[in-house]
């Protein structure tokens, strides 16, 4: 049997359209707009814990990215019109200078600057200044999808691939697969992909099989 890890899972780049709104229609409505332009703040920033989708959607903006969990000093991060800055709490106090001055770059250019962290900015442990101008835009909170709603959210992915998967099927996955929406997507293509070339419908067993190739655990 060949033995597949989870990084060769089917991923497809983030979206705005593959991204699974669930109560964040009205957030992923703003964050449209200012992408588009609708409104002149220089700042958006979203907040959220862990899993809510921040670093999607700010990979799924098209702007220069960079994380401050592995970049904390934004060294080398170059002058774009377009910067999103994720996990902003994570700055040191180079990389908190440095965002200072992009923001005062951005606002006189014209461009936007789009951030995300844990907390809104006036919770976040940085310099006044920083914490003031990130402040002063357009600050969003992203929630984390309920299970109902990354329930819904297989069921509708495996409708449009014309794939059965029966309400057992997404329960199992629901208790025995990464909780993240990126991976319990990425699953489905594998089960769609796995069912055709073994010509099975999809079962239990055959969803047990799969996630035992798939997945570094061993899904009792």
């Amino acid at each position: 049997m060949r033995q597949l890890t989870l990084d060769l899972l089917p991923t497809s780049p983030p979206s705005l359209d593959n991204f699974v709104s669930g109560g964040n229609a009205e957030t992923l409505a703003a964050l449209t707009g200012w992408l588009a332009g609708s409104c002149p703040d220089t700042s958006f920033c979203l907040y959220g814990e862990a899993g809510c989708g921040r670093s999607h959607l700010l990979q799924a903006s098209g702007f220069a990215y960079v994380d401050a969990a592995k970049n904390p000093a934004l060294a080398d991060v170059a002058a774009s019109e377009q910067l999103a800055v994720d996990n902003v709490e994570q700055l040191d106090e180079a990389g908190q200078i440095a965002l200072f001055n992009h923001f005062n770059r951005l606002k006189m250019a014209g461009g936007q600057l789009l951030t995300a962290a844990a907390q809104p900015p006036v919770h976040l442990a940085l310099r006044e200044d920083l914490r003031t101008r990130l402040g002063s835009g357009l600050i969003f909170r992203l929630h984390v999808l309920s299970d109902a709603e990354k329930a819904a959210a297989l069921a509708a992915q495996a409708k449009e691939r014309a794939l059965k998967l029966p309400a057992e099927s997404i329960d199992y996955l629901m208790r025995h697969a990464p909780r993240d929406m990126r991976t319990l997507s990425s699953i489905v293509v594998a089960l769609d992909r796995y069912t055709l070339e073994h010509k099975r419908a999809v079962t239990l067993p055959l969803l047990r099989e799969l996630l035992t190739e798939t997945l570094p655990l061993d899904p009792q």
